[in-house]
């Protein structure tokens, strides 16, 4: 599903209204009747007593559709407006108009009072303050207001985003609500999904409220969510070359995990084989637990870390496979920090670069972004927030601040492929476009997880996909076992190593499509087959 900005929104507004002809008080109506339609569905409306608050924007427009098409299926309701309704335009004010009109109570509120009483004796609230067009903290009435409805312990639905947080960037802006469900209208926007954006708005919803399908699966919106693609079938008579031939550079002296799982996830996603090329003293260390990888043993530094004598075998190597795999573990020792650096410079396979490799990227010359830009074969790179900040030099506070904008600038700068690792992993690309994952939990945020990660990635190149839709799709199979192991053990205590185990059955589940499974990796709309 695409996603969209609040500037894009906004102009897909003005296209269906301006250009196609459809009254904004129309869409205004759609947008009330979808949020209504999830609230009758969880919730007892007929006999209820349900709060609608309002802003004095189009999110407080929709609002006031939700309180009058409430009223009309016998729910009570009680309508405080914060601010000024002289403010609202036109399509807003003709439902605050029609609200009178039909005697809903509209009560133009200056203090909390009046909301507190509301909300004490309410059943469930509405949230619609603020939309996603907020740029600054909220202060003032309004945070008093949103305060209160964090404290009233009733259920809560919010319009189009949860009222405090940036549409762009999923920020809280000082204070946010909390909501139960929120329901986005024409298409999610980039801070419903980001955390901690997506944790205020509860579960979220899709509501199109009759824009065209052309436009608003246009791929031209330039952010989308990490829907899966269907994998390439297997070859029958294939043999283990068949599915992918992968070089993985990693280990060092107290590394033996990073190789072992790097290795083992790109066989348990699918991938046929495996060449794991690591320090002499490292590799009977880990063919103890993985036999089924092929060994590679390398020259060390007195650390035991790869030696830059390894340099030509290893390039020539490279030659012989399909996709190369540099850095897990392989310890910062300034011998193997320049050899990752000479490999990156070298290889002309489909590489993947995380750990130690991205390290070595860091600083030097030339520069990192320079030997990547240089490469002749396509390039990934899988940081972690802080290895993204030493990478680009930007403050991790500012790349917090704007996800999306600072992924944009790297993969531009880089001429890579970035994953940006964390809650809802960001898959960026040089042409501006970001993909943003749903799959995964809290559980994988554990050591190791980041080197599954990388061999998912390059066993669903093995299987067949083109290098940019094996990138999303490692992250998205990934994010599935992790979801598959949190449903065994638990988040809590889960390890690499229970990610690693169930990459068989996310791969399967992939294949399968069950419609059950695939519902829980895509956002719900509004419709009627959606909510059934």
């Amino acid at each position: 599903m695409q996603v969209s900005s609040v500037a894009q929104m906004r102009a897909l507004d003005r296209v269906h209204i301006e250009q196609d002809g459809i009254p904004e008080a129309l869409l205004m109506e759609n947008a009330g009747l979808a949020a209504v339609q999830v609230l009758a569905q969880h919730y007892q409306v007929n006999g209820r007593r349900w709060v609608i608050l309002c802003g004095v924007g189009n999110n407080g427009g929709d609002a006031l559709v939700v309180a009058r098409q409430l009223a009309s299926r016998g729910a009570v309701v009680d309508v405080c407006i914060v601010g000024d309704p002289a403010r609202y335009g036109d399509a807003a004010a003709l439902n605050y108009r029609m609200a009178q009109a039909v005697g809903v109570p509209v009560c133009v509120v200056d203090t909390v009072a009046p909301v507190m009483d509301a909300l004490a004796a309410c059943d469930g609230v509405v949230d619609g303050l603020l939309g996603t067009g907020i740029t600054r903290p909220v202060a003032g009435l309004l945070a008093a207001v949103i305060q209160a409805v964090n404290g009233c312990g009733k259920p809560v639905v919010s319009l189009d985003i949860a009222s405090g947080v940036n549409g762009d960037t999923g920020q809280v802006m000082g204070c946010a609500v909390q909501a139960d469900h929120t329901i986005t209208f024409g298409l999610p926007k980039v801070g419903n999904l980001l955390y901690p954006g997506f944790a205020q708005g509860g579960r979220l919803w899709v509501s199109h409220i009759g824009f065209t399908r052309g436009r608003i699966s246009d791929p031209g919106m330039g952010a989308a969510t990490n829907d899966p693609v269907t994998l390439p079938p297997r070859d029958a008579t294939g043999h283990k070359g068949s599915f992918g031939d992968t070089l993985v550079v990693a280990g060092a002296g107290s590394y033996y995990g990073a190789p072992y799982l790097a290795a083992l996830a790109c066989l348990r996603g699918g991938g046929g084989y495996v060449r794991l090329a690591a320090p002499a003293s490292v590799v009977p260390v880990v063919a103890s637990r993985a036999g089924e990888v092929v060994y590679v043993p390398l020259a060390e530094t007195a650390a035991r870390a790869p030696a830059r004598e390894n340099r030509a075998r290893l390039l020539a190597l490279a030659e012989q496979v399909d996709f190369v795999i540099l850095g897990p573990g392989t310890s910062l020792e300034p011998e193997t920090q320049e050899l990752l650096r000479e490999m990156i410079a070298s290889v002309d396979r489909p590489l993947l670069v995380d750990g130690d490799g991205l390290t070595a990227l860091v600083g030097g010359s030339p520069l990192g972004a320079d030997l990547v830009r240089g490469r002749h074969g396509p390039t990934v790179l899988t940081p972690h927030v802080g290895e993204f900040a030493r990478l680009t030099g930007m403050r991790r506070a500012a790349i917090e601040a704007d996800r999306v904008a600072a992924l944009r600038q790297a993969c531009a700068a880089w001429g890579a492929v970035i994953v940006l690792k964390g809650a809802h992993s960001l898959i960026g690309y040089p042409d501006g476009r970001v993909v943003i994952n749903l799959s995964g939990n809290s559980g994988m945020a554990t050591a190791g997880s980041g080197d599954v990660l990388t061999g998912a990635i390059a066993a669903m190149h093995g299987l067949g996909l083109d290098f940019a839709t094996a990138v999303r799709m490692g992250v998205f199979v990934h994010g599935v076992a992790g979801d598959l192991a949190a449903a065994a053990r638990g988040e809590d205590g889960m390890t690499a190593q229970d990610v690693l185990d169930a990459l068989p059955e996310a791969v399967r589940q992939c294949r399968r499509r069950e419609a059950g499974w695939l519902r829980r990796y895509t956002l719900p709309t509004t419709d009627e087959a959606a909510l059934r």
